[in-house]
């Protein structure tokens, strides 16, 4: 049996959901790495005419996809995507996941074995009332977005917008759009997004070998 993941809803699901959503071209392969129980994957089949599959390693949610009858593979993705042929999708999906991975940056560069883009939506751990807690009360933040005490989080990396730039910097992607998510939408162009933003959308691109701009095209991302 798969070691269970602790599933980790965004309480902004909705807002995150149809994000991902407006992203995706109609008819796409998608895979949803972490689906949870599979729900947005099931809207972008039914709504978006996407053939999709979901790979979660808990079984209960594993057995809650397949019942709402979404395509499923129970797989632990600290142990890799050896068990997906390369170039089989269009979009990978990585939705409030990559920080309970072990080795993030290793997930990512081998998600663009297996995809064409990626989506990845990360909490961003920099938001203020995070660093205010941890200066009046110094202990391990609780909000509305971060819901868990240290001892239960299911957390392993805590991360922020400007971590997970220079992340792409050391992978073989790079980041095409950088959402942030505040309040309850996302803003393409925000002022101290870092501060403001519980969470973030990325979207993924594998960088090409001789691909010379990576440094100047993440700048502008952060100065736009």
């Amino acid at each position: 049996m798969c070691a269970k993941r602790i599933y980790m809803p965004d309480p902004r699901a909705a807002v995150t959901n149809d994000l991902i959503i407006r992203k995706i071209v109609e008819g796409s392969r998608v895979i949803d790495l972490g689906c949870g129980d599979a729900s947005l994957i099931k809207r972008l089949r039914d709504e978006h005419s996407c053939d999709v599959l979901g790979v979660e390693r808990d079984e209960e949610l594993f057995i809650r996809g397949i019942e709402s009858g979404v395509p499923m593979l129970q797989a632990d993705m600290n142990q890799g995507l050896d068990e997906l042929p390369a170039q089989s999708f269009d979009f990978a999906i990585l939705s409030q996941t990559l920080q309970q991975i072990d080795r993030p940056l290793d997930l990512l560069n081998e998600i663009f074995r297996i995809a064409r883009r990626a989506l990845v939506v990360v909490p961003n751990f920099a938001h203020w009332k995070v660093r205010l807690q941890i200066l009046l009360r110094g202990r391990a933040p609780v909000t509305s977005h971060l819901p868990y005490e240290w001892y239960e989080s299911p957390n392993v990396h805590f991360l922020s917008m400007v971590d997970f730039r220079e992340l792409a910097n050391e992978g073989n992607f790079k980041i095409v759009r950088e959402l942030p998510i505040i309040g309850s939408r996302a803003v393409k162009r925000a002022s101290f997004a870092n501060w403001r933003a519980h969470s973030a959308l990325y979207v993924l691109e594998r960088n090409s070998t001789d691909d010379s701009q990576k440094a100047t095209e993440s700048q502008q991302l952060v100065t736009a």
